[in-house]
């Protein structure tokens, strides 16, 4: 994996003015930028050009976004990070649900694109069989089960662990409630039980000290999930 400022960059928009926008804007941010407009072209030039990330349009001609997205999913763990027109939070879910790690809503500013793409960048960098976890004044021991906040150890459930630890281990990306659901309690678990993760969240933040109003390790994405914050 590169650096941030060397990464390979795949940009998949039907739209010229796009595109051209994108690939002046990320190389002025030191990235590498590779380009094209179609869906079955994507597919095809993410095998050839191996991106560290795709910046992916859902509103593409011919094969959807959506499709493109399953498709490079069945052999890649690439970051994508979603651009779509599209406003409804079921198309942001199903997005993410689907394999994306992130999603900007077009028209959207390119400071919070480039933002988003080196978190995502970073999240993949920080991505190691290291069972130590570090954020800021937490750190969470994934071999011993055990978590401290300012050096000091913090109580937590079995529930409450596991799900800090989906979170903090996709530190940076959105986790949907219902990723959520499943991996926390597996297959025992009905959409309508998004109530229990705002109470067990609820509890979280109360032991990691955290104000909801200005998190510092977990941030709620309204009717969409969670995410956990990456620390400078």
């Amino acid at each position: 994996m590169t650096s941030p400022q060397g990464a390979r960059i795949l940009v998949i928009d039907d739209e010229p003015q796009i595109r051209k926008l994108l690939k002046v804007t990320l190389q002025a941010h030191q990235f590498e930028i590779h380009e094209c407009g179609d869906g079955e072209e994507a597919v095809i030039q993410a095998s050839i050009v191996h991106p560290d990330l795709i910046v992916l349009d859902l509103g593409l001609p011919g094969m959807s976004g959506m499709d493109v997205l399953h498709r490079v999913r069945e052999w890649s763990q690439v970051p994508i990070i979603v651009l779509t027109a599209k406003e409804r939070e079921e198309d942001k879910i199903a997005a993410l649900d689907g394999g994306a790690d992130d999603y900007v809503t077009k028209p959207f500013g390119m400071g919070e694109l480039v933002a988003r793409i080196r978190v995502a960048l970073r999240h993949v960098a920080r991505t190691t069989d290291e069972p130590v976890l570090r954020f800021g004044s937490l750190t969470m021991d994934l071999a011993q089960r055990q978590v401290e906040l300012d050096g000091l150890p913090i109580k937590l459930t079995p529930t409450e662990y596991d799900m800090l630890k989906v979170l903090a281990s996709n530190a940076g990306k959105i986790i949907t409630q219902r990723q959520l659901l499943q991996q926390v309690w597996g297959g025992h678990h009905h959409e309508s039980d998004s109530h229990y993760l705002r109470v067990y969240v609820g509890h979280l933040r109360k032991k990691l000290k955290e104000d909801p109003t200005q998190p510092r390790f977990i941030q709620t994405e309204p009717g969409i999930g969670y995410r956990f914050l990456l620390q400078d």
